[in-house]
């Protein structure tokens, strides 16, 4: 569970990133949780969009796709989603939360 001191740190911190995961008219699949969880292994930090053909809100698709990885949902705006996870491997850890 992230503090609200490290949601504003991660906020910042994905401010200038782009969009790096698209949801379309088929909502959370298969390979959308597997593309999920090679960026966030990669990135630890991960802006998302839920395309206007999608039958889900970009709340609900951020709340699934937290559950499913083990992700933080660090913020939704509009279209927009951000999550958060760790990476397990140190070498990629780029991410330092504030305590």
């Amino acid at each position: 569970m992230l503090t609200s001191k490290q949601r504003a740190q991660l906020r910042k911190l994905a401010n200038p990133l782009a969009v790096t995961l698209h949801i379309g008219k088929d909502g959370v699949t298969d390979g959308v949780l597997e593309q999920l969880n090679v960026l966030l292994e990669n990135h630890e930090l991960v802006k998302g969009k839920v395309l206007e053909s999608a039958m889900v809100t970009p709340k609900t698709v951020a709340e699934v796709l937290s559950e499913e990885t083990g992700a933080d949902s660090v913020q939704v705006i509009g279209t927009k989603f951000v999550l958060y996870r760790q990476s397990s491997d140190k070498d990629k850890r780029k991410i330092v939360l504030e305590k």
